[in-house]
């Protein structure tokens, strides 16, 4: 389940505090960052467990999840830029003539009414959330499948989303239109329909071999081979949680969890072997930056963390990036137009007083000095000295 599916299945209580909690690890549902349990986390001269640290990331890179929340685009919050302004300020704790005085509207008694408008709107929501749980009831499922077209079974609720729970006619229709010369053949176009998509990918998915590793060179061949756009089917292939990789794209390999009980003949060696590679990967601090194809603009920034390079993408992708300049025109070239690069791993010294923060601040400055990624250069903007 990639993150995406991690952030709309989480109940109200994981959401409201920001991540969830795993059996080997924590993950923030702000950007995917994953936490693992049992390793003690220095910040500063403090030593914080999983947990506590899993808290501090969301303190430390989103803010607050209301913050993060505040800022996702109004498709997903069903809510107009001026009540999301409302909100950020009633969550400030300013009173209605402060509301009144900041954004220029009405008078106290118009910020009044925006509350109960707001309030009237939570009322619903409630109403709709239970109506929908309502309909998921045992009893209910029938009449709620039948709607969507779909006949109500214990297979149908087992696995609603893959093409083993298709009608073997539509799966044979799907694999003439997208696969006319069979499914181990070239792909004749992407779907755009989300169902048509994941039964794509995952006849994809079926040509990598579930025993061995692959570099990125070696995806990009048998991808070419399928498809032009091998970098959109790489990509989706990852959004999907078919495929999986290092941080870095060094290495890609079959995503276990979704593959089917056939393939799975020893799970557990293989989870073993993924966790060992995973604690082999050392965390590293540095410069990274963001590269616009279109217009050559980047976005120049640090994090002790490069891992958390694909968190950045997932809030690009939500909507939720901080630099609204970035953020604006991710939306308008597509995903496809960007590239993430790191510029310098920040080298840690084994010496007394080294301050790994103070460091990489003075790195981030060496960078962006020699880019200068302001106006139309980039989407910096120009510290203010001291």
């Amino acid at each position: 389940m990639n993150v995406n599916e991690q952030f709309w299945s989480a109940t109200v209580e994981e959401l409201k505090r920001g991540y969830v909690e795993k059996e080997q690890d924590y993950l923030c549902l702000l950007c995917g960052q994953t936490v693992e349990k049992g390793i003690i986390y220095p910040v500063d001269a403090l030593l914080y467990d999983a947990g506590r640290f899993m808290r501090h990331h969301i303190e430390t890179e989103h803010g607050s999840v209301f913050d993060h929340l505040s800022r996702l685009d109004k498709r997903l919050t069903g809510l107009s830029d001026h009540q999301t302004s409302l909100l950020r300020l009633f969550y400030q704790g300013k009173n209605d003539s402060e509301v009144q005085a900041e954004m220029g509207i009405g008078s106290a008694s118009t910020i009044r009414n925006h509350r109960f408008a707001l309030k009237e709107k939570e009322r619903q929501a409630k109403v709709f959330l239970v109506m929908m749980e309502l309909l998921r009831e045992p009893d209910k499922q029938t009449s709620f499948s039948a709607s969507s077209g779909v006949k109500s079974s214990k297979a149908s609720k087992e696995l609603p989303d893959s093409s083993a729970a298709m009608e073997e006619k539509e799966a044979a229709v799907l694999a003439s239109k997208y696969f006319p010369e069979g499914t181990d053949g070239p792909l004749a176009s992407f779907p755009r329909k989300h169902k048509h998509r994941l039964f794509v990918l995952r006849q994809i998915a079926e040509r990598f071999d579930p025993e061995r590793f692959y570099n990125e060179k070696e995806v990009n061949a048998i991808l070419e081979a399928i498809y032009a756009d091998h970098v959109t089917l790489r990509r989706y292939l990852i959004d999907y949680a078919l495929l999986d990789r290092k941080p870095d794209g060094s290495q890609y390999w079959v995503n276990e969890q979704e593959r089917s009980e056939e393939q799975e003949v020893a799970p557990m060696n293989r989870k073993q072997e993924l966790k060992q590679m995973y604690k082999e990967v050392k965390t590293e601090a540095g410069v990274y930056q963001i590269k616009n194809t279109k217009n050559e603009k980047i976005f120049v920034t640090s994090s002790r963390n490069l891992k958390t390079m694909n968190g950045k993408k997932f809030m690009l992708q939500h909507g939720s990036h901080t630099n609204r300049a970035l953020q604006k025109e991710w939306n308008e070239f597509g995903p496809e137009a960007f590239e993430f690069e790191v510029l310098e791993v920040l080298e840690k010294k084994d010496v007394p007083f080294f301050d790994e923060a103070d460091e990489l601040e003075k790195l981030e400055d060496k960078w962006l000095e020699k880019l200068a990624p302001y106006g139309e250069r980039g989407y910096n903007q120009e510290k203010k000295r001291k």
